[in-house]
């Protein structure tokens, strides 16, 4: 009789010993996806820091672009003036300007 509570035991015991294995493994395995800093979240992070990267590109294009331009507009008086007229709306004495309507 004794053996057979011994055996029973031991047997609760050990599914009881899987039990909390598997409730530890699924834990952990739901942590590394789904948790704070879990693969999800890291994704996530490497999406937004490629996009940043791309933009971060993009403004530099556009800042040399501009520099570029500072740097004509410095050495040239023909563009100089050129910008003045088109963006200002700059105009020499005893000229007339047409303005066209956008459609």
């Amino acid at each position: 009789m004794e053996k057979a509570r011994t055996a029973g035991q031991t047997s609760t015991r050990k599914k009881f010993f899987y039990l909390l294995v598997a409730i530890f493994l699924l834990t952990t395995l739901f942590t590394t996806f789904f948790g704070k800093k879990g693969f999800l979240d890291i994704q996530k992070s490497r999406r937004r820091y490629q996009e940043l990267q791309a933009q971060i590109q993009d403004l530099t294009a556009q800042k040399e672009k501009l520099e570029a331009e500072i740097k004509e507009l410095e050495k040239n008086p023909a563009a100089l003036e050129k910008e003045a007229r088109e963006k200002l709306w700059l105009i020499k004495p005893g000229e007339k300007v047409i303005v066209r309507e956008k459609k």
